[in-house]
């Protein structure tokens, strides 16, 4: 323990040092023309944009986030993409957390876009923050403070987070106590990608696009137990070039129809393929597609699959696909249901299409009724995973797939 918490000690001193070594910028400023550049470096956390409800003037978000790869030079991706109006952000920094709201003493970090403390994100855009210089490790909490001066209208953000954040009644966000942090919030929001410069610069990132499996529905709530998260545990671990990890899950997502959140065929772009220092796309969806009598075939579903694939090539990433896991037992569940799942996965298990495939079907799916969840691994719903399932999922993971020669 004495070691740990002297490291993380030293790693707060040289983040104040940092901040020590750095001039004051302006105080307030116009949006700066090259805050919707695209970072470079390498992706460590991210989650999907999606509508939000109302924004709320005067709202103070203190969002906890957990890195995957560590590096240095920090960015923060903030979204307004079903934003109808102007979204102003300010008091906008960044630290790394100690317990609950409260973050490390010498942590807490003003970012800047263009200098400017503040930043006007137009309608549908981003905007990526300045580096941050200092170091940030793999595998820790990131806390990202805002404040919403005006903000009105449709919000953006990530509604199922999995994590605990908070949020407070007006502008605190350079404040390293939890005092005025006393609400919690179970979303992101405003915020959908964190990247950093890696100490190796060939390493790079895999995006999972999914849906609740890959959002982490029946996980822990605030242990990082998603199969994306144990995931990027062995690549750490591994030391290979593939060292970033983004989830790009929305629950009840599908990848013809727009629903829970816009197809993945409609977010490939903004949700995956924008994310700095991609090499792979892992995509495992499918199950929301087919199931509850939609009418989907599996013609239908091949030709999702294959879109997506040529996109992400063409794009120069590689692609894993995924076979659809078991969920007999589901209310929607049905054999006409089955049927197309089965004739799916033989797809994907055969399919020239795809650098790789990962058979999570053949992880999850019991021994002595193939159609179901085996019950060690099963939620509770019949579909979703539990931890244990999670991490089954990312241990079928072959770590050499996710780095193909492209």
């Amino acid at each position: 323990m004495t070691g740990r918490f002297g490291r993380c000690r030293r790693i707060a001193a040289a983040l104040l040092t940092a901040v020590a070594c750095q001039s004051a910028p302006p105080a307030r400023a116009a949006t700066p023309p090259d805050t919707t550049a695209r970072a470079s470096g390498v992706v460590t956390w991210a989650a999907s944009a999606d509508r939000m409800g109302e924004g709320t003037a005067g709202q103070g978000y203190r969002l906890v986030v957990h890195t995957s790869t560590g590096g240095s030079d920090l960015r923060v991706r903030f979204t307004n993409a079903f934003g109808d109006r102007p979204l102003t952000l300010d008091g906008v920094h960044a630290g790394l957390r100690a317990r609950g709201a409260a973050l490390r003493p010498g942590s807490n970090r003003p970012l800047t876009f263009g200098g400017a403390r503040t930043v006007t994100v137009p309608a549908g855009a981003v905007a990526w923050s300045d580096p941050l210089p200092g170091r940030v490790p793999a595998g820790i909490d990131l806390v990202i403070s805002l404040h919403t001066p005006d903000a009105a209208g449709p919000a953006t953000g990530h509604w199922m987070a999995m994590q605990t954040s908070y949020t407070a009644q007006g502008e605190h966000t350079a404040e390293e106590s939890d005092a005025n942090w006393t609400r919690t919030t179970g979303s992101w929001w405003y915020v959908d990608s964190v990247t950093v410069r890696p100490a190796r610069p060939a390493s790079g990132a895999v995006v999972a696009l999914g849906d609740s499996l890959t959002d982490g529905w029946q996980s822990t709530t605030d242990l990082n137990r998603r199969w994306p998260d144990y995931l990027a545990r062995r690549l750490t671990a591994s030391g290979g070039a593939v060292r970033g990890v983004a989830n790009a899950g929305v629950s009840g997502n599908r990848i013809l129809a727009d629903g829970a959140g816009q197809a993945a065929l409609r977010r490939l772009d903004r949700d995956v393929l924008s994310q700095p220092g991609v090499r792979t796309v892992f995509l495992f969806e499918g199950v929301n597609d087919l199931k509850a009598h939609s009418g989907v075939t599996a013609a239908d579903l091949v030709t999702g699959y294959r879109e997506i694939a040529r996109r992400a090539h063409a794009a120069g990433k590689c692609v894993v696909a995924a076979t659809v896991g078991p969920f007999k037992g589901w209310p929607e569940w049905d054999p006409a249901g089955e049927a197309v799942r089965q004739e799916v996965n033989r797809f994907l298990r055969g399919s020239p299409d795809f650098d790789a495939v990962t058979d999570f079907d053949h992880v999850l799916r019991s021994p002595y009724d193939p159609e179901r969840l085996l019950p060690f691994f099963d939620g509770g719903d019949h579909i979703h995973p539990n931890d244990k399932g999670m991490q089954a999922m990312a241990d079928a993971v072959g770590l050499d797939s996710l780095d193909c020669a492209r």
